[in-house]
This record gives structure tokens, C-alpha cells and sequence, in this order.
């Protein structure tokens, strides 16, 4: 699996904001250009699509791509396990999409390497694997000039997130459109709510709540002959490196809010606390099952983070916006502002699953690239930050966390021992 070198040169804060207005520009640029026809761009050709990943989020995934367009057809699946492909196959197969599924045409391909076989296959891409797998996907996709719907988190180290930015500068280049599967960027009323912040409706930012309380998830028991590499991609939610915890591959649908709310300008820093209460057998590996992260902004601003994964708890998945005007309240697809104007959303429903596809399709027929590369990266550099924080007992700057050169995982993907690191020990690592 290949990656995009890590230059000498330590991109800061300010290079970071400084590349995404690089980025903007070489868009307007490109806006006008023709777009080649392997690209199908304002055609009616059908479009091939694939998945890379065939886990559950994959799988709706390929089910609302192939959703999204009249002149789809379902041209490959990958995932490391023949199994997970051929369930995904038959599930497509039978499901509201099967005029676009011929499953003896269907090309499938398994192994570590399969996402390059779906790649060359296809003119759209899916990539929803483990998160550890994601930059070097993107990169090889990018590369083969290949459309790309981006299942969220984009990566788990600092390494990961600065391969994907360099992918989604060359996409831009190459008029590719990147779609990312941060969900709510894409729904109606979420949408409208953060537009009539920025337009003033509470204010000026003085503070941010964001909560994911949760149950537990998963877990698959091991088997007999599996080895720990096979055992711990298959339970992926419980390694750090396949996973980047909870607070990086779940939370980040929350800190996204949060950094939305913020225009995406990165806070300078954060302070976090996590642990390991309930979750403590071998079955979930080695992360964490709750954690509080207070990041700081520039501005003084702090955004006050907490995410848990523990059973028998009282839920709480929530955002809120405390600002000098009034309050802005989002409630899963609940949303309102009180404050000296109170405002609900009174528009269409949405269902933002479906919604982030039909926008990437529009946007590859009609010829004009949607880029959702900087907030991807922005918002999964700001969970990992957070881990790394609590996972340390130590404040971690946004330049350190970009900075850093800590790559998690194994540098060959192999069927054998692979051992898994301790719990982390805040103030002793």
C-alpha cells in the first residue's frame, strides 16, 4: 500500500489555512475548464461504481450511490474478506437497487491490495474500510483519476491527514470531485441552522457543547485459525491503529459541528481526560470507552467535547452553540435557536445519506467538482488531537498534532501476529 511522502518542511496553523485558500483558488481556475470524457461529465453514459470496504456503513453507502443516478451500474466490491463481499453482493443484489446489480458481472476482489483492483475497475469510488486504510486509498484513486465518495474518519495519524490533503490538492487539479461522509454537512435543516449562525442569529460564538453518549457497539467473538492480524481488522472498532478510538471514528461527526460552526478555522489547541471503565476485557482491544476534550480557539473560544461507549448509560447526542445573541440547539435532526429572535427550521426533510450521493452524481454529470477535502481533514485532525491529548495527559497543539510523525499500525499488512499495544497511560507514556 502506497502513501504521498511526508515532506521535510512542518506545515503550521497558519500554512495549513494558508493551502486551503490555494486549494479555493486553483478551483475557481479550474471551473471552467472541459472536463474529460472518462469522467462523464453533463453525459448520459452509465457510470460504473464501486465499493472498497463491505462492512454495514459500505454497504448503505454502495445501496445510496447507486441510488443517486439513473445510469449507474454496480461494477465491483472489495474488502479484505471474500465473506463480507459476497454478503454485501447479495444483500445490493436483493435490495431497491438490484435493476443496476448484475451480480455474475460484478467483479470482486479481496486482500489487502483489493482496493486497487476496485479502483481500476470503476469511474466513482466508495471507500468505507477501517479509517486506517483510507489515505492510502484516496491517494491511489486520486491517482488513477477516479471520483471518490470519502467515508469519514479520512485517517487516524497526523501522516494519514497530510497524505489526504495532498490527495485532495492534486484531486482539485485534476477536477475530481470528493465527496466526505461527515453526513450532517449535508442535511436540510443542520445546514440551515449553522447558515443562520454564521448570518448572525445568536451572535457572536462565546462558547460550544457538543455530546456522543452512546451505548456500546459490536464486537465479533474470535474464531479458531484466525490470526491477530485477521482478528483485529475484523473487530477494527477496538484498535487504535485500524480505528483511531471512538473520539476520532465516532465523535467526529460532533467536533465537525463544532469546527463548522467555526468557519473550519482550526483551534490552537485542546486538553483532554479518557479512560477505560466498563469496556476492560481482551474482546475490546485496547481504546478507550470515554473521553472529555476541551479544545481552545484563537479567538478564546472553547468547544467542551465528551463521547461515550458504554451500556446501561443515559444517551446524549447533542450540540449546542452558546452565543451573545441567543442559543442554537441541535438535537439529532431536531433544531432550533432561542434566543433575542427564535427561529426553527421549517423546510423539506432530508435524508443525508442519500442527499450526500445525489450531490456528488450531480456534481460529476454536470461537470463541476465538489472538494470537501479541507473540512474532512480539518475536523479528523481535530479528533485525533483529541485522542492524542487524552491519551498522553498532556495540552497537543494543532501544529503538533499536524506535525507529528507517529504513523499507528504495522508497515506490511500480513496474516499473523500483531500485537496489541497496552491501554494508554496518561502522564506515563
Amino acid at each position: 500500500m502506497t502513501d504521498h511522502p511526508v515532506t521535510n518542511a512542518s506545515p503550521s496553523r497558519r500554512d495549513f489555512l494558508k493551502q486551503s485558500s490555494v486549494v479555493a483558488l486553483a478551483g475557481t481556475a479550474l471551473s471552467g475548464l472541459v472536463l474529460p470524457s472518462h469522467v462523464h461529465a453533463a453525459g448520459s453514459d452509465v457510470l460504473k461504481v464501486g465499493l472498497i470496504g463491505c462492512g454495514g456503513r459500505g454497504t448503505g453507502a454502495i445501496t445510496n450511490a447507486l441510488a443517486a443516478d439513473p445510469n449507474l451500474k454496480l461494477a465491483a466490491l472489495g474488502d479484505t474478506f471474500g465473506d463480507q463481499v459476497d454478503q454485501t453482493l447479495k444483500i445490493v443484489a436483493s435490495g431497491p437497487q438490484k435493476d443496476k446489480v448484475n451480480a455474475e458481472e460484478v467483479h470482486k476482489f479481496t486482500g489487502f491490495d483489493n482496493y486497487k483492483g476496485v479502483i481500476d475497475t470503476c469511474d466513482v469510488v466508495c471507500l468505507a474500510t477501517p479509517p486506517h486504510f483510507r489515505p492510502a486509498h484516496l491517494a491511489y484513486a486520486v491517482e488513477k483519476g477516479k471520483h471518490v465518495f470519502c467515508e469519514k474518519p479520512v485517517a487516524v495519524d497526523g501522516p494519514g491527514v497530510r497524505s489526504v490533503l495532498e490527495s485532495c490538492r492534486i484531486a482539485k487539479e485534476k477536477g475530481l470531485s470528493i465527496v466526505s461522509g461527515l453526513c450532517w454537512r449535508y442535511h436540510y435543516s443542520i445546514k440551515e441552522t449553522l447558515q443562520q449562525v454564521h448570518d448572525g442569529a445568536i451572535g457572536e460564538i462565546r462558547a460550544m457543547q457538543c455530546s456522543y453518549l452512546t451505548q456500546g457497539l459490536w464486537k465479533k467473538a474470535r474464531r479458531e485459525g484466525w490470526s491477530d492480524m485477521e482478528y483485529q481488522v475484523r473487530n477494527w472498532l477496538y484498535f487504535t491503529w485500524l480505528s483511531g478510538d471512538h473520539n476520532t471514528e465516532q465523535h467526529i461527526h460532533s467536533l465537525d459541528k463544532g469546527a463548522w460552526a467555526m468557519h473550519d478555522e482550526p483551534p490552537v489547541s485542546c486538553s483532554g481526560v479518557g479512560g477505560r471503565q466498563t469496556r476492560t476485557g481482551a474482546e475490546y482491544g485496547h481504546i478507550y470507552d470515554h473521553f472529555d476534550v476541551v479544545y481552545e480557539y484563537k479567538n478564546g473560544v472553547k468547544l467542551f467535547s465528551r463521547c461515550r461507549q458504554q451500556d446501561g448509560c443515559e444517551p446524549d447526542v447533542s450540540d449546542h452553540l452558546f452565543g451573545s445573541k441567543g442559543t442554537a440547539h441541535i438535537i439529532s435532526h431536531r433544531v432550533k435557536i432561542e434566543g433575542e429572535k427564535n427561529w426553527t427550521y421549517k423546510g423539506p426533510p432530508c435524508d443525508m445519506y442519500q442527499t450526500e450521493h445525489d450531490e456528488l452524481f450531480k456534481s460529476i454529470r454536470e461537470g463541476k467538482p465538489i472538494n470537501n477535502g479541507d473540512y474532512m481533514s480539518r475536523s479528523t485532525l481535530m479528533a485525533i488531537m483529541g485522542r492524542m491529548s487524552a491519551y498522553t495527559g498532556k495540552t497537543v497543539t494543532w501544529d503538533q498534532a499536524l506535525n507529528s510523525p507517529e504513523r499507528l499500525g504495522p508497515t506490511t499488512y500480513e496474516w499473523g501476529p500483531v500485537p496489541t499495544p497496552p491501554v494508554a497511560m496518561p502522564g506515563l507514556a
